[in-house]
């Protein structure tokens, strides 16, 4: 009996010890999962509205802003010469419509500042559905 004892200490482990590496996979899962979730939520969120041909249902207003190279705005085409008039614009088109949602067209020169000044006056006029219009690459 003692020689099958010192028998089994001297056998070799020949099976492969796993709990390690699925601990690492599991570690690296979770890591992937949270910076996913990070990188996702770093663009502009945009949805964008859906209809079918069939069911072609009226879509709110567009409260569209275009804003120059030369620091002009137009609201829907019509030249407004001051943010505060941009702001009474905003306001009031919000009120006749609950669920506007609002267009900025900015030329490829105009400064970060000047498209963020209009996205906040249309911010405190309480419109929340914003998008950005851009034009496709079509060099890809």
């Amino acid at each position: 009996m003692a020689g099958s004892a010192s028998s089994d200490d001297e056998e070799i482990i020949s099976g492969i010890n796993v709990t390690p590496l699925v601990d690492v996979t599991l570690v690296l899962l979770i890591i992937m999962m949270v910076t996913a979730k990070v990188i996702v939520s770093q663009g502009v969120g945009m949805k964008l509205p859906k209809a079918s041909q069939e069911n072609a249902q009226q879509l709110p207003l567009t409260f569209s802003v275009d804003v120059t190279a030369d620091g002009k705005l137009f609201v829907d085409k019509t030249l407004v010469k001051t943010r505060e008039a941009l702001l009474a614009l905003a306001l009031a088109a919000k009120q006749t419509q609950p669920e506007l949602r609002a267009i900025i067209r900015g030329d490829e020169s105009v400064d970060h500042g000047d498209v963020m000044q209009v996205l906040d006056t249309l911010k405190k006029a309480k419109i929340d559905k914003v998008a950005f219009a851009v034009t496709p690459d079509t060099n890809r």
